[in-house]
């Protein structure tokens, strides 16, 4: 029977098999955090070690990690606490921030035709109203891996008195993150996207105050009331303390391999974002002709797990938000693919791929258009 081959890590990584015993070791025990005695002391250490492993992390202050449920919870989170400040976001951020961001009336920031957020135009939107304001613009794009200029978006928000909010939870575990170096105001990061379980997360800020959204205990400093999920944070402390950049570096290597046998098999592949700076293991790319969706169908029948895009929209029949903001139509947006690699990939999965790729391409490669 054939090996079923697993290239979607953006949607989710395989749980690293450290963390996966971290959190069986602390299901197996009992305690409430919150609680004075020893099994609550207990519970409570394994979650305060996760807090410094995850600081250390990303150059921040311990005090300063609010654990959440997740990217999206984390990312609401920020949002809320904007206060009387407008919103600013760019166009290809996450859902989790551009949805509600555009419910509240948000201002939205250009990209190129690479997916970079054009920092004049964050100038413009600046500098058009006097209300003080937040931006929020994502280190890496979850579809496209496209790396954004964040440190030089946060010096032109504080110039004009605005914080930055980060959605780092795609880049977390792929490339250096560091609250000081990005010169963020808070950064959301999610723990399934570098090997811990799913369901834990955290915002980290510079100091910023934080208030809970739903009232409740004074769990997370009153930030984030509810018991927390002890052994996902137990699992989230593991995961990070063994993240290896150097092996996500090296899965570059197969993600440019996968590239160029793509576009010389075909010279009409379009690769967005091939020109600029993105995450190692990240490609995403058209072909033109058929819809993403089936595409998704046809590789998974073939034993190949891939994405049409975020993981998130699985189900909808919608064309790319961030391939449009990039400026191509509807059509060609409708046919992207992503596929997002890990270190457990090998060289035998890019051959397979490009097998099944072929064989599902080969009847319509002829009617293939170059891109606009």
């Amino acid at each position: 029977m054939q090996r079923a081959i697993y290239m979607d890590w953006n949607a989710t990584a395989p749980v690293r098999p450290e963390a996966a015993r971290a959190v069986l070791s602390a299901l197996e025990a009992c305690g409430n955090p919150s609680s004075v005695h020893g099994f609550g002391r207990n519970a409570r250490k394994l979650m305060e070690e996760a807090r410094i492993k995850l600081a250390n992390r990303v150059g921040a202050k311990v005090e300063n990690v609010i654990f959440t449920s997740g990217g999206t919870e984390a990312n609401v989170l920020a949002l809320a606490n904007r206060g009387e400040r407008r919103l600013i976001v760019s166009a290809i951020e996450h859902d989790s921030v551009l949805k509600p961001a555009l419910a509240a009336g948000a201002a939205v920031i250009k990209v190129d035709r690479n997916g970079v957020v054009d920092l004049d135009h964050l100038r413009i939107l600046l500098q058009q109203d006097a209300r003080p304001a937040l931006v929020a613009l994502m280190l890496a794009n979850n579809e496209t891996g496209v790396l954004q200029p964040v440190a030089a978006a946060a010096e032109i928000a504080h110039e004009h008195g605005a914080l930055l909010h980060c959605d780092a939870a795609q880049a977390l575990g792929r490339i250096n993150v560091d609250l000081g170096v990005l010169g963020a105001d808070s950064l959301t990061v999610s723990g399934h996207k570098f090997g811990a379980p799913q369901g834990v997360g955290a915002l980290v800020t510079n100091g910023t105050p934080v208030s809970a959204l739903l009232l409740g205990g004074g769990q997370e400093r009153s930030r984030r009331a509810g018991t927390e999920n002890v052994p996902a944070i137990a699992g989230f402390g593991i995961a990070v303390a063994t993240i290896d950049l150097a092996a996500s570096a090296n899965v570059t290597h197969l993600r440019d391999a996968l590239e160029h046998r793509l576009v010389d098999w075909d010279p009409a592949v379009t690769v967005f974002g091939r020109d600029v700076a993105r995450l190692p293991n990240t490609l995403c790319f058209t072909a033109g002709v058929k819809s993403a969706e089936t595409l998704v169908m046809a590789l998974d029948l073939a034993g190949i797990a891939v994405s049409a895009g975020s993981a998130c929209s699985s189900g909808k029949v919608r064309p790319s938000h961030v391939v449009t903001a990039m400026g191509f139509d509807a059509a060609r947006a409708g046919t992207a693919l992503r596929v997002s690699l890990g270190e457990t990939n090998t060289e035998s999965d890019i051959d397979a791929f490009m097998v099944a790729w072929k064989r599902i391409q080969a009847p319509t490669a002829t009617q293939i258009q170059p891109a606009a």
